[in-house]
Formats: structure tokens, C-alpha cells, sequence
């Protein structure tokens, strides 16, 4: 009688994904001290995209409009948070992009007709409300960056209801692929006015850049195998954690108490807003097309 896997398995996948997250996360931010983020957003999907290329063999008829459309929303959205990461702590960059679900929930309600009871408006709510902690630490003081962030989260949000929406019947990779082709081809005229010839040892760091945004939809989907998307969640925590501890080791950032404080609204209202079910159906995406905004 052959057993069933362990759901450790499925556990130690997903938690390989948030750290490619965060690594790539690093690396974005410390190429960004040498090279501009268009280019930095060029390399990343060019090299993602010629990593892909093995495993394209006979891809269906793309929906070409459609993939124009999303490829457009990416490299908007790619291209203001590795600005954003640039200057922003790697703490603070990871506990923005919690608002991914959060800007999901009102967007679902809106384009989806999808239904959302009063405990999760209530938790959206309660989650902005960490989002603001964190930006505007002080009245005198607003953090401009965070809102480069925060902009992004929102056009990855977006991204997530057209891929609910419309995306059904074609394949992981041609998305994968498409995405990454398109948002390459966008951002290379504007590179082209901002060139800055890339070191080897750069080339290097872009290639991994580029592996990993495939890397974290391929650890995410072997993880999906043996546990439930719902049962990952609480795990999203370990993020944060190791993103805090690489800005420390990497860029000696220490965590403000606004981002703490922050932390403690964000994360669990976003889990709640995301799997709250209070009578009315899981707003989530379909396994395959889970985390297809290649958000880092």
C-alpha cells in the first residue's frame, strides 16, 4: 500500500520560494546601486525569458491583446518596486507587498462581482490602516518611496483579478514565457536611454535574477502537490523575518517601530481578508495560475 507524501514536503517547497523571494528581493536592490531599474528589469525578464526556452516546444496560439495587456501591468509594477527597493528597507519592501491580497479583495468586488462580507472589508481596512504606519511615519515626514510600493502591489493586484478573469486555457509556461518575453521587449527602448554597461560578475547576478522569478512559480506549484494553499499561508510570516534579517547582514537596516507596529496589523488582516470565509467564497486563484505576476 503506497503512502501518502508528507505535507512537509509541500512545507519545505514553499518555504523555498520565499526564500528565492528574498533573495531576489537582495539582489534587485544591490544591483541597483550600479545600474538603473529599467535596465535591472530588462536583463531580469530577458534572461527569464531565454531560461524558458528549453521547455517551450509547441506553444498554443497566444492570445496575443491579452498577453500585451498583462506584460504592460508587470513591467509597470516590476519596474516601480525595484525602484522602490532601491531606497526602501527590505523589511519594509516585504510587508508592502502583503498588500497584494488587500488590493485584491476591493478589485474582486468591483471587476469579479465576487461577494465580500463585513469581517473581510474590515480586515482590508485594518490591514491599510498598517500600510499608512508604515508609509508616513510622521506627518512631516511622508515616506514618498513606500508609495512606489504600495502603486506596485496594486498593479500586481490587478494582474492577479485579469489572470482570474480571463487566463484559463492556456498553459503555465506560455504564460510564464509571454510574460516574461513582453515585459523584456517594453522595457528595452527606455533602457536604451539609461544604458549602463553591466560587469560580468552583474551579468551573473541578472541571470539568477532571472532563474529565480521562474524558480518561485516552479517551488510554489511543487508545493501546491502536497498541501493546500490555505494550509501555506501562515508561513508567509517566515518572509518578513528573512527579509529583515538580509537587510541587517547585507545593508545594516534595523527595523523602526513603525514598521513593527505595522507588521502587527498587516500581516495577520491580510490572512484573514485572503481566507476568511464568513459564508462567501475564497476569493483565490486557481493553482495554475498562482502567483503568475512574477511580483519579485
Amino acid at each position: 500500500m503506497q503512502s501518502h507524501p508528507s505535507p512537509l514536503y509541500g512545507i519545505f517547497w514553499f518555504l523555498l520560494s520565499l526564500v528565492v523571494s528574498s533573495l531576489n528581493d537582495l539582489i534587485m536592490k544591490s544591483l541597483g546601486h550600479a545600474l538603473p531599474a529599467l535596465e535591472i528589469v530588462f536583463f531580469r525578464f530577458l534572461f527569464g525569458a531565454l531560461s524558458l526556452l528549453p521547455a517551450v516546444s509547441v506553444l498554443e496560439r497566444p492570445n496575443l491583446r491579452l498577453h500585451l495587456l498583462r506584460g504592460g501591468l508587470l513591467f509597470s509594477g516590476i519596474s516601480l518596486w525595484c525602484y522602490g527597493i532601491q531606497v526602501v528597507p527590505l523589511s519594509v519592501a516585504s510587508l508592502l507587498g502583503f498588500t497584494i491580497p488587500l488590493f485584491t479583495l476591493p478589485l474582486a468586488y468591483f471587476f469579479l462581482k465576487e461577494k465580500v462580507t463585513s469581517c473581510r472589508w474590515l480586515a482590508t481596512i485594518g490591514g491599510f490602516l498598517g500600510v499608512a504606519v508604515i508609509a508616513v511615519p510622521s506627518v512631516q515626514n511622508f515616506s514618498w518611496i513606500s508609495l512606489t510600493l504600495i502603486a506596485a502591489s496594486f498593479l500586481f493586484a490587478l494582474l492577479d483579478v485579469i489572470n482570474k478573469k480571463v487566463v484559463r486555457k492556456e498553459s503555465m509556461i506560455s504564460m510564464l514565457f509571454f510574460s516574461a518575453l513582453i515585459t523584456a521587449l517594453l522595457s528595452a527602448v527606455p533602457t536604451y536611454f539609461v544604458w549602463k554597461t553591466p560587469s560580468f560578475s552583474q551579468l551573473v547576478l541578472l541571470f539568477v535574477l532571472g532563474l529565480g522569478a521562474n524558480l518561485i512559480i516552479y517551488c510554489i506549484l511543487q508545493a501546491f502537490k502536497f498541501v493546500e494553499a490555505s494550509a501555506l499561508a501562515p508561513y508567509r510570516y517566515f518572509e518578513p523575518l528573512l527579509a529583515s534579517t538580509l537587510g541587517f547582514i547585507f545593508f545594516q537596516e534595523v527595523p523602526e517601530s513603525t514598521t513593527i507596529f505595522g507588521a502587527l496589523l498587516i500581516l495577520p488582516m491580510t490572512l484573514w481578508a485572503t481566507f476568511y470565509k464568513g459564508g462567501a467564497p475564497m476569493m483565490r486563484l486557481p493553482k495554475k495560475l498562482f502567483w503568475c505576476s512574477f511580483r519579485k
